[in-house]
C-alpha cells in the first residue's frame, strides 16, 4: 500500500535522495551526523542494535565493506536495519556492492523509503 510519504519520496530527484542518505550514520557507527535530530539519532541507534551485539570481527568487516561501498558509489550504505543482525546487514552490503549505479540508487532509495515509513509510524505512535 502506497501512502502520501511514498508518493512524495518517489517523486524527488536523486540529488534529494542523496541528501537524505547523507543524514544517516554509517552502519555500525556510533556517532551521528551533526545535522541529525536527537530523536532520529536515538532511533538509528535502536535500529542498528544488531551491530552492537556482534563481535569485533563482524564490526571490522562492516567498516571495511562500508568504505568499499562509499568508494564505489560515493554515498554511505543505507539499509533498513530494523530486525536485522549485523551478519545480515553485512551480507546485504556485500551483495549490493555488485549492483551497477542505477540498480544501487533504486535499492538505496527503497531502503530509505522503508526507514521513513518506520519512523513516521513511531512519530505517530502507530
Amino acid at each position: 500500500m502506497r501512502v502520501k510519504s511514498d508518493e512524495i519520496w518517489l517523486a524527488l530527484d536523486p540529488t534529494d535522495w542523496d541528501e537524505a542518505f547523507a543524514r544517516h550514520p554509517r552502519i555500525g557507527e556510533k556517532k551521528t551526523p551533526d545535522a541529525a535530530a536527537a530523536k532520529s539519532a536515538q532511533w538509528s541507534i535502536q535500529e542498528q542494535s544488531g551491530v552492537v551485539l556482534c563481535g569485533e570481527d563482524i564490526q571490522e568487516r562492516l567498516r571495511h565493506a562500508n568504505r568499499k561501498y562509499e568508494q564505489r558509489f560515493g554515498r554511505i550504505y543505507i539499509v533498513c536495519a530494523t530486525g536485522k543482525s549485523a551478519e545480515q546487514m553485512l551480507a546485504i552490503l556485500e551483495r549490493r556492492l555488485k549492483n551497477d549505479e542505477a540498480e544501487e540508487l533504486c535499492e538505496a532509495a527503497e531502503q530509505q523509503r522503508q526507514i521513513t515509513q518506520l519512523r513516521l509510524r513511531k512519530w505517530l505512535g502507530l
